[in-house]
């Protein structure tokens, strides 16, 4: 199944709600929060995952790109998001953080920047929902897409299809119509797409053509 979920990054933050009204068609609001420390940006924190939560009935997906996430992670949960991801490299305990986040309530991510190897979350995979493949040096949005990272994302696909659990693989940076064919034929299903789809002139189509780009790859 083929999922697309906008990242807010790109949106007007001035109008968010009727930013995200606009898109009735996403499975999920991707919403990227930086702290300047882990990345080098600031965008958002909980008190606007609080306050989306309860001005949308779309799920949100929370992408934490901080430092000790095994800290902050759980208040995410607790504050609306359906969905958590922490970095590998951030997280001190990822397992017992992963174990947190479940109890709370939300489906638990764990994202891995390009340089970082599929390895490095072979010991987690049983216990997270999705996998997330950073396609661009996190940070800021509208970058090139890495094609650098698709062998990383083939390999990451073997090791959830030997396991029993069903794991989203997503991806996440310069995703487009130019590119999302070749992500989904390296095993990727869910996708993060900001500039393209907040950027087009309908961004609601916009997911809508993303998501039958995909497909269509899928199928063939």
């Amino acid at each position: 199944m083929i999922r697309i979920t906008p990242s807010i990054l790109n949106a007007d933050f001035t109008r968010l709600r009727d930013e995200i009204a606009r898109i009735p068609s996403a499975d999920a609001i991707h919403l990227d929060v930086m702290d300047n420390h882990f990345v080098p940006n600031l965008t958002f924190g909980l008190s606007v995952v609080q306050a989306l939560s309860g001005a949308t009935s779309a799920p949100l997906d929370v992408h934490l790109m901080i430092e000790d996430p095994d800290r902050w992670a759980p208040a995410y949960a607790e504050a609306g998001a359906q969905s958590v991801t922490f970095h590998i490299e951030a997280a001190r305990a990822p397992v017992r953080l992963a174990q947190e986040l479940r109890a709370r309530g939300a489906r638990v991510g764990v994202a891995l920047n390009p340089a970082t190897s599929a390895e490095m979350v072979a010991g987690i995979l049983g216990e997270v929902d999705v996998v997330l493949v950073m396609s661009v040096e996190p940070g800021f949005g509208a970058q090139p897409f890495l094609d650098l990272v698709l062998p990383k994302v083939a390999a990451l696909r073997r090791m959830i299809a030997a396991g029993s659990r069903e794991v989203w693989l997503q991806m996440d940076g310069g995703v487009s119509l130019e590119t999302i064919g070749r992500c989904v034929e390296a095993g990727a299903d869910t996708f993060v797409a900001g500039s393209a789809v907040f950027r087009a002139d309908d961004p609601d189509q916009m997911v809508c053509q993303l998501r039958a780009a995909a497909q269509a790859s899928l199928i063939g």
